[in-house]
């Protein structure tokens, strides 16, 4: 297949290229600076600089390239710094998940594009009473206020994926080299709030890779959660991230300490529910390298 990955020199974009590029297909992937164009060319796939931002430039480029498949990643995660307002810290990558996402949809609707993949979200999305929540289970109606942008384009690029048949990748949170918050852990500065009995799903940025081949052979429109198989509350995990990082044990500090530092965005964090993998196992065959975190972790930095 002719695959147009945007995106492709991410954590997930760069994998998903050496291993679509190991498998035969004819890859381009785009880059929103020319730094980047030698490492996607030594992952197996011709560089094309693109910003997705620029509705025209993008009509362009997916002409141009006339792939059969498009694998939306873009992002604008790398160096980010959290702070109390989710949607302060993720609004470049909100204007990606829906300005952006409309001008690739509209190109490769333009183009006659086969296939259409793009990268999603699913921890502290569902409204859920069970520790574990489907696809099919209700998205939280009432974020905080601090993320109601960010769940709004979340949600918006789900929409939008799958009104143009294609099918949305809602990933676990990615781990498997380091990043903003390996290195807070690493420093002590990730602390464990209250009981700890916020559920995460996660996801080996391999794995996630992984899924999104198999998802090339399937039929749209489709949603599914991408994770691993043991979503665990904070009060697990974070202790076990910090062991595999060498790092001293999390420190413990009360929610109303917790709410000072994060504000109304503790209740999702506190509150969340985990999201099953079961429907992506079942229909795409999908067969994890790291079944659970528990010795994924231990890759970080490997």
């Amino acid at each position: 297949m002719r695959i147009l990955i945007v995106g492709a020199s991410g954590a997930i974009g760069i994998r998903l290229t050496r291993q679509l590029a190991g498998q035969g297909h004819q890859v381009t992937g785009t880059c929103r600076a020319g730094a980047k164009e030698g490492k996607i060319r030594a992952a197996g796939a011709a560089p094309l600089v693109l910003d997705v931002l620029d509705a025209a430039a993008t009509r362009t480029a997916v002409a141009r390239v006339r792939p059969d498949a498009l694998v939306y990643q873009a992002t604008a995660l790398a160096g980010m710094r959290f702070g109390r307002s989710l949607d302060k810290t993720f609004a470049p990558t909100n204007q990606l998940r829906t300005a952006g996402a409309d001008n690739v949809i509209a190109a490769a609707r333009e183009a006659g594009v086969r296939k259409l993949i793009a990268q999603s979200f699913a921890p502290y999305r569902y409204a859920s009473a069970a520790p574990v929540a489907s696809e099919d289970d209700p998205l939280l109606a009432g974020p905080p206020a601090s993320a109601a942008r960010t769940f709004a384009a979340m949600a918006h690029l789900d929409r939008v994926v799958t009104a143009s048949g294609g099918i949305a990748l809602r990933y676990g949170g990615f781990y498997g080299e380091p990043d903003q918050m390996t290195t807070a852990v690493a420093r002590g500065r990730y602390p464990l709030i209250g009981e700890g009995g916020g559920m995460m799903s996660f996801i080996h940025l391999h794995d996630a890779a992984a899924a999104t081949v198999l998802a090339l052979d399937a039929d749209g429109p489709a949603i599914y959660n991408v994770t691993d198989d043991e979503p665990a509350p904070m009060r697990e995990w974070l202790p076990a991230l910090a062991a595999a990082l060498g790092a001293r044990p999390p420190r413990h500090i009360p929610l109303w300490t917790g709410r000072l530092i994060m504000g109304a965005g503790l209740d999702m964090l506190t509150q969340a529910c985990g999201a099953a993998n079961a429907k992506v196992k079942k229909e795409l065959g999908f067969s994890l390298r790291y079944p659970t975190w528990r010795a994924g972790f231990q890759t970080i930095g490997a």
